[in-house]
């Protein structure tokens, strides 16, 4: 098989997961989980799907398998909300198990090949310590308001650069998010969570400056907001045409 057709298999690997978040989600990555909950047999399957395509380090691109790791990292946070809805906040869903009950971060839920994996395993084994990318904690999503935005598109290995650089620049412009000045910035607690990726003080401001819409002093004061757990989902029509 040559590498075109490599490139056009591994990307209809992911076309309903692309469908599914153009129909679901907006722009601005505000979630119809409602939408989600009615079409959760094609979200089933595509999650069926990669189970029975586990990524082939040998073979494919790491692009590809990068690709792969964010997209099913998001569509089982997904499918975990989808389950238990109408969940308030991510971080309150507890999974039962042999041994008790555990966060819906640690319990095995995601089927790769003949494995289970934890979405903790998937974002800081597989993703963190494999590839060292701290820009694909832009690209995984808790569900949280304050998480940074799910994207309305599958990742893919040929738009993956751009897609990886525009999620920080949109979540660094983002004011609810971070508030960002040229002596003091207020960022989001995320920074300080994966502060051994993404370093503290100078270094910390180094990495901003690569994407931040305005230019921050190396000296600035640093400090970190609250993280807002509220479910990141899309408000019913009838209550947003009551809030105009």
């Amino acid at each position: 098989m040559g590498k075109a057709s490599e490139a056009t298999t591994h990307q209809a690997l992911h076309q309903t997961w692309d469908e599914l978040l153009t129909k679901h989600v907006s722009r601005d990555g505000k979630v119809d989980y409602q939408g989600f909950i009615d079409d959760e047999g094609q979200l089933q399957a595509y999650l069926h799907t990669l189970a029975q395509n586990a990524p082939d380090e040998t073979t494919w691109p790491a692009a590809e398998v990068k690709a792969y790791w964010i997209n099913i990292y998001n569509a089982a946070t997904i499918n975990l909300i989808v389950q238990y809805y109408e969940v308030d906040r991510m971080n309150e869903i507890r999974i039962k198990t042999l041994k008790g009950y555990r966060s819906p971060w640690d319990t095995k839920e995601v089927r790769v090949g003949k494995k289970w994996y934890s979405l903790n395993e998937i974002e800081r084994q597989i993703l963190g310590q494999h590839f060292r990318d701290p820009r694909v904690h832009f690209a995984l999503v808790c569900a949280a308001a304050a998480s940074p935005t799910l994207l309305n598109e599958a990742y893919t290995a040929t738009g993956l650069e751009k897609q990886l650089d525009d999620q920080v620049r949109y979540f660094l412009a983002d004011h609810s998010r971070n508030q960002l000045a040229h002596e003091r910035i207020q960022v989001s607690s995320l920074f300080s969570w994966y502060a051994a990726e993404f370093g503290e003080g100078e270094s910390l401001i180094a990495f901003l400056n690569r994407y931040a819409p305005i230019r921050i002093e190396p000296t600035a004061q640093v400090d970190f907001l609250p993280f807002d757990w509220s479910l990141n989902a899309q408000q019913p029509a009838m209550l947003t045409q009551a809030m105009r």
